[in-house]
């Protein structure tokens, strides 16, 4: 059987990382430890909506965050740096990061792409006016696919 002290640091390391399931095996000890996601909510799917067209790849920049690419109206594409499901808001009950409208800069959080279970921070990386979001919440998002878009300053 685990120690309890080592049990309460195994919860505080989940906490710290914002895990929803840790298991660990060691010889014939073992544990798994799970905790209900604030992402996860029982809504029913939204109807079907066919998807735009994923954008051409643009090169990668550091740190796993989205790609901002040129749009042909003068507007910066914000994109999904990855496979996964867009989400709008920290929480279900949460304002979205930002609306159409808001001014976003290089570092503004722009929204979350959970995927396996981790969710990942997606950032402007322009700085400018939100004219248009084209995900939609808790829709799923290929690498690539435009998120939302930008007028740069």
């Amino acid at each position: 059987m685990i120690e309890l002290k080592k049990l309460q640091e195994l919860v505080a390391l989940m906490v710290e990382n914002d895990l929803i399931e840790l298991d660990i095996r060691d010889g014939d000890e073992s544990v798994s430890l799970s905790r209900p996601s604030p992402y996860l909510h029982a809504t029913p799917a939204p109807a079907p909506v066919s998807a735009p067209a994923p954008a051409a790849a643009a090169p990668a920049s550091g740190g796993g965050e989205a790609l901002a690419a040129p749009a042909s109206d003068g507007l910066v594409e914000v994109q999904s740096p990855m496979v996964g499901t867009y989400y709008s808001a920290p929480k279900p009950e949460a304002p979205p990061f930002v609306k159409v409208g808001d001014h976003v800069t290089a570092d503004t959080v722009v929204c979350l792409i959970e995927a396996m279970k981790v969710f990942s921070e997606v950032k402007a990386d322009v700085s400018g006016t939100v004219r248009k979001i084209v995900a939609r919440n808790s829709e799923s998002v290929e690498f690539g696919q435009t998120l939302l878009l930008v007028e740069p300053d």
